[in-house]
């Protein structure tokens, strides 16, 4: 898998993840659990680190603690999860359970979920990450509405990473966040790659045009994620599923040609005629 260095330590970090919100919320039952295990095998096994989650994504956190634990992989994750509350000291709270139920001493990155008291939580995360109980502090949201609310934090503060949304047929990211990215040295993580599950329902039933042999793609997921990935400003692409069989796609996307900037204009082009 292709890996892109993160801006603020030239770290190299692999291109496609995975996320966790509704896909790892399940209980403790074998089969479950044994199906999320092998999503994890599989992003592993194909170079992947990336495993995002939130206290908000009901039992996840502890799923992916307990599974990480269970397969000796905490080493080979790179985990990220998110504070989302009101106050210092419920933030504090809240992040120490969640490095808990994670099973780890140590997180790889802290994010402020959808900009929630970020005035508030972001000294403390910065004091976490001088500390040494997280490698890198970013911020999240998930909607386009609030581009222009990352944005001033990004201008304002110095972020490791920013969460965004950005598809196919979500390219609001392109027109402010993704250059402003770029220009501020931050890693940009991309949730709902695929329009939230909306994309590949979709295209169900079209066939693959000719020019995706041309990157090496077998499915639309792959196309999907490519264009996703064919961004400069892009680090990694966190897709969510419990399905092996979708993160075997899905990390397919992550090696081989991406597309140019006349083969995204003709993607672009071929979305709009739909």
């Amino acid at each position: 898998m292709r890996t892109r260095p993160i801006p603020s330590t030239g770290a190299a970090l692999p291109v496609i993840g995975c996320g966790t919100w509704r896909a790892f919320d399940v209980g403790a039952g074998d089969t479950e659990r044994s199906r999320l295990r092998e999503v994890l095998d599989i992003l592993f096994a194909a170079g992947g680190a990336v495993v995002d989650s939130s206290p908000m994504y009901g039992r996840a956190e502890d799923v992916v603690g307990d599974l990480l634990s269970a397969m000796s992989a905490h080493e080979r994750a790179f985990v990220a999860t998110k504070v989302w509350t009101q106050g210092r000291a419920a933030g504090v709270a809240q992040m120490q359970r969640s490095l808990d139920r994670l099973r780890r001493q140590r997180l790889e990155l802290m994010q402020i979920h959808n900009l929630v008291d970020w005035q508030t939580h972001l000294p403390t995360l910065r004091a976490w990450k001088a500390e040494g109980r997280i490698a890198y502090l970013g911020i999240t949201h998930y909607t386009a509405g609030a581009h222009e609310a990352l944005a001033a934090v990004m201008r304002a503060e110095p972020i490791d990473f920013v969460q965004l949304n950005y598809s196919l047929e979500d390219r609001a990211a392109e027109q402010l966040l993704l250059p402003l990215a770029a220009e501020r040295g931050i890693a940009v993580i991309v949730n709902r790659p695929l329009g939230g599950g909306g994309l590949i329902p979709a295209l169900r039933g079209r066939s693959l045009p000719g020019w995706a042999r041309d990157i090496a793609c077998t499915s639309w997921a792959q196309v999907l994620l490519k264009f996703v990935l064919s961004h400069p400003a892009v680090t990694c692409a966190i897709p969510g599923t419990s399905r092996p069989e979708h993160m075997a796609d899905n990390v397919q996307a992550g090696s081989g040609p991406l597309p140019d900037p006349a083969l995204r204009a003709r993607m672009i082009a071929d979305w709009s005629r739909r």
